[in-house]
């Protein structure tokens, strides 16, 4: 078996909202495990700052801008990236908007709900389909589909968002039945509240109720995702598919 630094050796993977967060810590990650990444991200600027801090660490990464919201610019990131990389073997679906935090069902805007649905659950698909004829001609490809633990405990005043991390487990199940001819694994990985910028705006009580109720009581860090996710891209995961595995230190146990 290989050493787990190169459970990615020569492989090729996309990682979307790569900027920051949790995307970059999966792009280092997965980089470190012997991959070849390209980070994209609508933060145009920033990914490009974030590919040249990898590589100054040896890393193999390249950065590309794009917005969920636009099909357009989803196509031209997956041909792009494909072209950069000479292929494709492996898609992470994190980029994701929140928006709808802090809010009760009564007081969520349609707008807001729109565009949680329009980046989340539509870029995630756009997105896949894009990538999916170089994933089919790397002969074992592997998406990740970044979920969220919040669906699998109904999190209040959040709807948005819960629904949308929702709609990615069940999308995820449906690729897997489709794309598994094709020797396509499609996983869910579902992490619970990290200490990410994205996070920042999370009342402290709500930090709180995670750290005390989780069964590893600590904050949860963006390190603690990412092996999840380079495993579900690495041979070891290869006859895995359809599943979500929640990554939240215990707070849920489906």
């Amino acid at each position: 078996m290989n050493e787990p630094t190169q459970l990615l050796q020569g492989r090729r993977v996309l990682v979307t909202g790569g900027a920051r967060g949790l995307g970059y810590a999966f792009a280092q990650a997965i980089a470190q495990a012997g991959a070849r990444v390209v980070i994209a991200d609508i933060l145009a600027e920033r990914v490009q700052q974030a590919a040249a801090e990898l590589r100054a660490l040896g890393l193999s990464v390249d950065g590309l801008a794009v917005d969920l919201a636009d099909p357009v610019s989803i196509q031209d990131c997956a041909t792009r990236a494909s072209e950069l990389l000479g292929g494709l073997d492996g898609l992470v679906n994190n980029a994701s908007v929140t928006n709808s935090g802090g809010k009760s069902c009564e007081q969520l805007s349609i707008e807001t709900w729109d565009q949680v649905m329009q980046v989340n659950v539509r870029g995630t698909w756009l997105m896949t389909t894009a990538c999916l004829p170089a994933l089919r001609l790397s002969g074992h490809g592997a998406v990740v589909n970044l979920a969220s633990d919040t669906p699998l405990w109904g999190a209040p005043n959040l709807m948005a968002y819960v629904a949308s991390k929702g709609a990615i487990i069940a999308m995820t199940r449906s690729l897997a039945r489709e794309l598994g001819a094709d020797n396509i694994t499609v996983n869910a990985i579902a992490p619970g509240l990290v200490l990410v910028e994205a996070t920042a705006y999370v009342p402290e009580a709500r930090h709180r109720l995670y750290t005390e109720q989780r069964a590893i009581q600590r904050p949860q860090l963006p390190e603690d995702v990412s092996g999840a996710v380079v495993f579900a891209l690495s041979n070891l995961a290869r006859f895995i598919t359809g599943q979500t595995l929640p990554v939240n230190g215990g707070f849920v146990m489906p």
